[in-house]
């Protein structure tokens, strides 16, 4: 109860201060100034707030799809009339992702919109409505707007339902660089969320900029910024002759001086760091390193200075540029490019018109848990379990909490007794339930025709009263849960309405009630999956994806899991050569009788050749099992890799390969646009090459192939003991500078005959003998079959300088290749002590 009771605290002081929101900041002026200012105000906002439109939508999001689903999840911000046939201009960042737009005017008449440009350097952007007979906005001219003459801010602040509010201030600043690509107007009238497109207006009713949330600081009081009416009027212009703004290229990179970064004045230029190959600043000779000093007849020392220069040529015009190199100054003339930014992707509306996600929804359920009841306007989704089986909801108002909560694997013959108890200790919700502290106000078994139900009240605390029914049915334990405050609890007529919406919990959900929202995560269907690098596979819905390697995916159990691996194409590589490859590597990690790989088949994949390559391998006990698809589309390389137990294939594993591989696409559009070269590192790797491993407390260097792996530890290299690994073996040092030669070979030659007598496969032999050349060592030969796994282990134990030292040599008989036996012998040879002689 706790957590519901502070939600509801936070919830009613958001409320309050929102609504005390309307704020007049005067300036500094005298007393009969400012009454004559106060007195202008009201007739100015009524002349310009008939052009000034509130902007409501739903917010699309690639992250949680299951916020476009939620009534009450909406977007807005505010629009400034500038056409009387319906054009509308507004911040870019307020409609880039809106779906479902609504227009709703001064006096409330309510249109549908659509964004029609989006420009996101300037933030604006156009929504058109299908509307005649409006009134524009007039714009002022930039020139005449001045610091500290008086302004008001017309918006839709904090909640649509304060729509073309007014705020009062003054122009606090012009040409204000805010991480602005252009420069803004500075103003301290509220500027607050919400407010994002609506018009800053003088005291003539004349729009001066377009208010903008995008580069203030939320927070900060009496600092507000607005795009200046002459971007306003570029970008318009742009819009209506290219549908587009046509940006002038020049090709430089440019770097602001030390002081123009801090915001001090300036006397140096740009620096140029960069000038691209074949821009037009390359033809007109412009070299790295000179200092720009002017673009036309407009001195640039900073970016935004140079931004707002450029922004006066077109594509294709000259202009003259002057730099700065060393003592000279040089004046270049450059014929302008285009720059290709990407465009912004308008957003397509949801199914339906309707801004209400769930218009004629009167009832709410789970399809998957097979649970329903009625849907009041006012009921929020708050949140659900990734498996569905909790659910928590709000009112809107805050006057109530709802929880449903689904217990599986339960049994229907509880006795009445039994199900009370059993819902008075089950506490599944974020809320609170029944503690010492709780009062149990009724309790009773209600005989329902329908389904039956436990029922138990009780106060919690000082003002909190719970409700809870638990049904029984199909196996299945429903808990539902009602949270109050006093207040409501003892309001007869809410009472009446809070339990008409409980009464209407039913076990049912009747899918062909078109009134019946679905809430069920439950999903049948094959999921899709999209990577950076533009592949796109459908997997079974009950797949999850690996958080740690985004590119790996797994089945409930882990038994079955998909890889993707993505690597640049070398230049004349082939699709054969780079899949022989591949096989050549898997059979030289194990002997024949311990792998299998099937002829690879050509296939069709997203329209260019693949190859399939089925292949299995075994440790010695069970057999895992894979398929792996190649192909090479647009320079990268993809393998699409299934393994999976042996034992699992099957019809139905067959299905979902072959699901994957008919889902595979790869849209190069859809690319990461960073994406460069990823080096195939199969194509680099040497398997003979090795690395210096030196522990400098116990004396001893080994060199180490550089594909094992090693133990990794706090204490760095130096530890006791490092084990260097590889698939089905490893080399292992444990050196012991506390015990003498004589005790730990005693130990080590118990431990193999305790192994020898709980085992008889377990079999081994001593001997001794003489390594680097004068070290005397024992020597251990093992043979076993662990975990039905046969290996073959040698341990040498050998002293040098009051450390004794033991090494393991093991590898699993499935991997004891040539290659690797001779790998691991090279690797025990050049075992070197750092104080003296040792293997080479």
């Amino acid at each position: 109860m706790g957590n519901w009771k502070v939600w509801m605290k936070k919830g009613s002081i958001s409320l309050v201060a929102a609504l005390v929101l309307v704020t007049f900041v005067q300036p500094m002026s005298s007393p009969a100034y400012a009454a004559e200012i106060n007195a202008e105000i009201p007739q100015v906002i009524e002349k310009a707030s008939p052009s000034v439109v509130a902007i409501i939508g739903k917010p699309s999001s690639e992250m949680d799809k299951s916020l476009e689903k939620n009534r009450f999840n909406l977007a807005h911000g505010t629009g400034v009339i500038v056409a009387s046939n319906g054009v509308i201009v507004t911040n870019a960042h307020v409609v880039k992702n809106m779906k479902n737009i609504v227009v709703v005017t001064s006096e409330g008449t309510t249109y549908r919109g659509h964004a029609s440009n989006i420009d996101e350097e300037s933030d604006l952007a156009l929504v058109k409505i299908d509307a005649a007979g409006l009134k524009p906005a007039t714009f002022a001219s930039s020139s005449d707007i001045k610091v500290g003459e008086t302004v008001a801010a017309i918006g839709t602040p904090i909640s649509f339902a304060l729509r073309n509010s007014v705020t009062v201030g003054i122009v606090s600043g012009l040409d204000r660089s805010v991480s602005s690509q252009y420069q803004l107007i500075q103003t301290d009238a509220a500027i607050n969320p919400g407010n994002s497109g609506g018009a800053l207006i003088n005291m003539k009713g004349e729009v001066i900029g377009i208010n903008t949330m995008k580069y203030a600081d939320i927070g900060v009081e009496n600092l507000g910024f607005a795009i200046p009416v002459d971007t306003v009027k570029y970008v318009l212009n742009h819009f209506e002759l290219y549908g587009k703004v046509k940006r002038a290229y020049t090709g430089l990179e440019l770097e602001e001086s030390w002081e123009a970064v801090v915001g001090l004045p300036s006397s140096t230029g740009l620096r140029v760091t960069y000038v691209d190959a074949d821009s037009p600043a390359a033809e007109a000779g412009i070299e790295q390193d000179g200092i720009l000093v002017s673009v036309g007849p407009n001195s640039v020392k900073t970016l935004v200075d140079y931004n707002e220069a450029i922004k006066k040529y077109l594509p294709g015009q000259s202009v003259d540029i002057k730099l700065q190199s060393g003592s000279a100054t040089l004046t270049k003339t450059v014929k302008l490019g285009e720059l290709h930014s990407a465009e912004a992707t308008l957003t397509e509306d949801t199914e339906g018109s309707s801004l209400d996600a769930d218009s004629g929804k009167t009832k709410i359920g789970d399809s998957h848990f097979g649970w329903s009841m009625k849907y009041p306007a006012g009921l929020v989704k708050r949140q659900q379990s990734d498996d569905g089986d909790t659910v928590s909801f709000v009112d809107a108002k805050g006057e109530f909490a709802l929880s449903i909560h689904v217990d599986s694997d339960q049994s229907d013959e509880l006795s009445a007794a039994a199900l009370l108890n059993k819902i008075a200790g089950n506490d599944s919700s974020e809320y609170s339930g029944y503690g010492d502290s709780a009062t149990i106000l009724e309790r009773q078994y209600v005989k329902r025709a329908e389904s039956p139900y436990a029922k138990i009240v009780s106060r919690s605390g000082e003002d909190g009263y719970i409700q809870t029914r638990g049904y029984l049915h199909g196996g299945r334990l429903y808990t539902v849960k009602l949270f109050v405050t006093k207040e409501q609890y003892t309001n007869r007529s809410k009472q009446n309405s809070y339990n008409d919406l409980l009464d209407s919990f039913k076990l049912a959900f009747n899918s062909a009630d078109n009134s019946l929202k679905d809430i069920s995560v439950f999903n049948s269907d094959d999921v899709t999956y999209t990577s950076e690098y533009g592949l796109s596979i459908d997997l079974p819905a009950d797949w999850e994806q690996d958080h740690g390697g985004s590119n790996s995916f797994y089945n409930e159990d882990y038994s079955q899991t998909l890889h993707v691996y993505v690597t640049s194409a070398s230049s004349g590589d082939t699709l054969s050569d780079w899949v022989g490859r591949k096989i050549k590597e898997f059979e030289a990690q194990y002997k024949a009788d311990y792998r299998r790989v099937d002829k690879p088949v050509e296939v069709t994949v997203d329209g260019v050749p693949a190859w399939k390559v089925d292949f299995a391998s075994s440790l010695g006990d069970e057999w895992d099992a894979g398929s792996s698809l190649f192909f090479i589309k647009d320079k990268y390389k993809y393998e699409v890799q299934m393994t999976y137990p042996q034992d699992d294939q099957g019809d139905e594993l067959k299905k979902i390969w072959d699901s994957v591989v008919a889902s595979i696409s790869v849209d190069k559009e859809a690319m990461d646009g960073e994406l460069g070269i990823i080096q195939d590192l199969d194509e680099l790797a040497d398997p003979d090459r090795t690395t210096l491993y030196k522990n400098e407390k116990f004396n001893y260097t080994v060199r180490i192939p550089e594909n094992w792996t090693t133990n990794r530890s706090y204490e760095g290299n130096d530890q006791a003991t490092k084990s260097f690994t590889f698939t089905g073996g490893y080399l292992r040092v444990e050196a012991d500078s506390k015990k003498a030669y004589a005790e730990v070979l005693k130990d080590a030659e118990e431990e193999h005959k305790v192994s020898h007598t709980n085992d008889s496969d377990y079999t081994y032999s001593s001997e001794d003998v003489t390594l680097y050349g004068d070290v005397k060592a024992k020597k251990y030969t093992v043979s076993y079959s662990k975990a039905h796994i046969p290996y073959a282990e040698t341990v040498y134990v050998f002293n040098r300088k009051q450390v004794t030292y033991t090494v393991t040599l093991r590898i699993d008989a499935a991997v004891s290749t040539d290659a690797n036996m001779a790998r691991l012998n090279k690797t025990f040879a050049s075992f070197t002590f750092v104080n003296g002689t040792g293997g080479k």
